[in-house]
């Protein structure tokens, strides 16, 4: 039986495709093989091949945004010091 192939276009951010093209290379492959594979793979497991969820956040990284948040009002009520440029805060540190 003769298989007949199709194209298919997709819209991707620019960015995205590049350093997806680096990985593949990478792994010695190239766009068009890996959407293959990832159809077959769709087809084989008759849903996603992967698993899609909504990301959580950790408790290490709530915990750093709320200390972020903290150090952040500290700054703006004098009690630490912020910088923004590196030149003063290697200054800063130069005087201390």
């Amino acid at each position: 039986m003769e298989s007949i192939s199709s194209a298919i276009s997709v819209q991707v951010d620019a960015l995205d495709k590049e350093v997806a093209n680096g990985i593949l290379k990478n792994l010695g492959l190239n766009m068009s093989t890996f959407v293959n594979m990832a159809i077959k793979q769709l087809i084989y497991t008759n849903g996603l091949p992967f698993e899609v969820k909504n990301p959580t956040p950790s408790k290490e990284l709530l915990e750093a945004l709320d200390e972020g948040k903290k150090i952040i009002e500290d700054i703006k009520n004098g009690k630490r010091k912020g910088f923004t440029n590196m030149e003063d805060l290697i200054r800063s540190l130069n005087e201390d």
